[in-house]
């Protein structure tokens, strides 16, 4: 019902195109067939939370986008702030949303959905993503977005700028400049999350076979 609804929006000319937001990947599998099923327009976009230190969704929903040809709208690039060059190892926030969940984790999911607690792995990975943009003469926030912008999958990115300082520096992203295919590999190794089994096991054992009906482990970076 839900589905041939926003299909008549777009065959009246109300809006363009379909899409969908926060799902799990069976979700986002069965939305794609059933709209197949009933030869309705498809969802061509999925917004999902996606950055460097939220990378889950790549095992099953962005697999479910690549097979289909959907584009994902990341939110959240900066997880909530702690890609924005602001926070520091060793020193919680202790001001706004980063702060409240800094010092209470347990609120963690109202602030920021995939909480990334303020461990070693992801000051590495903040670290790393402040080398590169001292390299770049670019801000960290600034490499945050460009990582993303140079994964295959994404088809834009959704920021969250308050000012427009920070407007511009978030748009300073767009173009002008890539991250070189080291710097990309080395960002996706430090930030590289853990896959629960089966997938593990499965794309393991399946490595190192040709199929072209296999989506590969994970999503790939855009080489320079």
């Amino acid at each position: 019902e839900t589905l041939r609804t926003l299909d008549d929006l777009v065959r009246i000319g109300k809006v363009r195109y379909i899409g969908v937001s926060n799902v799990l990947g069976w979700q986002m599998q069965k939305v794609m067939c059933t709209c197949e099923k009933l030869n309705i327009n498809p969802i061509i976009s999925l917004q999902q939370q996606y950055s460097l230190l939220s990378r889950d969704s790549e095992f099953e929903a962005f697999q479910v986008c690549k097979e289909a040809g959907v584009g994902v709208l990341p939110w959240s690039p900066l997880k909530g702030g702690l890609l924005s060059g602001k926070v520091k190892r060793g020193v919680k926030p202790t001001e706004g949303r980063l702060g409240n969940v800094a010092q209470n984790e347990s609120a963690a999911m109202q602030s920021s959905p995939n909480w990334k607690s303020f461990d070693d792995k992801t000051f590495d990975v903040i670290e790393a993503v402040e080398a590169i943009a001292k390299k770049h003469g670019r801000s960290v926030a600034q490499v945050a977005i460009r990582w993303l912008l140079q994964r295959d999958v994404v088809s834009s990115v959704l920021i969250g700028a308050r000012t427009l300082a920070q407007l511009d520096d978030n748009m300073g992203a767009a173009g002008g400049w890539s991250l070189t295919n080291e710097e990309m590999e080395h960002l996706d190794k430090l930030s590289y999350p853990s896959q629960p089994y089966p997938g593990e096991y499965v794309f393991s054992v399946n490595q190192d076979r040709i199929n072209p009906h296999f989506s590969d482990a994970l999503v790939r970076s855009i080489k320079e």
